[in-house]
């Protein structure tokens, strides 16, 4: 997922997408603990997804309380 595509998203997309991301990234783990994954980079990328999404979320909410104290 591009930094453009995930800009283009309103908060609530983004907040459901972390979620939805988040959700993945349990179940990869759990079930890498019993067996062998057969995408174990996929773990990886998402942890990069998750951080990506955070920190436009995050941009958005600074760029927000900045706006409001001027």
């Amino acid at each position: 997922m591009r930094a453009d595509e995930i800009r283009e998203m309103s908060e609530a997309d983004l907040r459901s997408r972390i979620a939805a991301l988040e959700e993945e990234q349990f179940r990869l783990n759990f079930r890498s603990a019993t067996e062998p994954l057969e995408d174990p980079l996929r773990l990886r990328g998402l942890r990069k997804d998750i951080a990506r999404l955070k920190t436009i979320l995050r941009e958005r909410e600074l760029a927000s309380t900045t706006s409001a104290q001027r």
